[in-house]
């Protein structure tokens, strides 16, 4: 990919490890500067030194996306100290697998569906009325296979991916005229801690299970998923909008 993304100020939710950190670097390596934010520093900051230490430029803000008061100050904080923000990545979300739909607490349902659902619709909002007024931008949101297709044990997290892209289609549409394209990744079974942890959920039948599915025959990675995600982002990508793009091996074309 050629595009430079020199003097786009680009944010990416969850950028403190797997795809968030991938994207993070990938967007760097283009020209952006970056902002990543998350719920805890640390990881955020370590995904920092390694932007800097390949000679790119980013900062590290903490935000909760499922708390509206927290991404309106990070909106507010990119476009002050950054002047604008051109293109969002919204990754940050949780994993959820390994119970049947009715093995789930109503807790444990609210706890997936806010945060891979409410705090992407949060984002959006915000990131939204800011590009409104500075002529556009672009938005990808990462979603999940299991945004498109039934998933085994995974109910909440299954719904709440498949709300990821259908939020993702009714913006693409609600703001194509505004100059704001929206699209999404699908990612299959990404190496992550998610992954880690959905497997530890899933049992000692885990890597049969998803590698069963997979025509390639190997698990994907985080690289995989930011390629995607900064394509879609970029102006090589300008006439998609309101896409859900699988990065998946094969999976959902069985």
């Amino acid at each position: 990919m050629s595009t430079s993304l020199a003097g786009k100020v680009v944010l990416v939710t969850g950028g403190g490890s797997g795809i968030g950190r991938s994207t993070a670097c990938r967007f760097a390596r283009a020209g952006a500067t970056v902002v990543v934010s998350g719920r805890t520093l640390e990881p955020l900051r370590e995904t920092v030194s390694l932007v800097t230490a390949e000679g790119g430029t980013a900062e590290a803000l903490r935000a909760n996306t499922v708390d509206e008061d927290d991404v309106t100050q990070l909106i507010d904080t990119i476009v002050k100290r950054h002047g604008a923000l051109h293109i969002a990545c919204n990754n940050a979300g949780v994993p959820g697998a390994g119970r049947a739909t009715d093995g789930y607490s109503l807790d444990q349902w609210k706890h997936i569906v806010d945060t891979n659902l409410q705090g992407v619709w949060l984002s959006m909002k915000h990131e939204i009325a800011h590009m409104r007024t500075n002529s556009g931008g672009a938005i990808v949101n990462v979603a999940s296979i299991a945004g498109v297709v039934g998933y085994y044990h995974a109910a909440p997290y299954a719904a709440s991916k498949h709300g990821v892209v259908g939020l993702t289609r009714a913006a693409a549409i609600d703001h194509a005229t505004e100059g704001i394209r929206v699209n999404a990744v699908c990612p299959g079974p990404v190496l992550t801690p998610m992954l880690a942890q959905a497997k530890a959920e899933r049992g000692p039948q885990a890597d049969e299970f998803y590698l069963s599915h997979i025509p390639l025959g190997r698990l994907g990675t985080p690289e995989d998923v930011a390629n995607a995600v900064v394509w879609l982002a970029s102006d090589e990508a300008a006439y998609i909008t309101g896409q859900a793009l699988a990065v998946d091996g094969g999976w959902t074309a069985q």
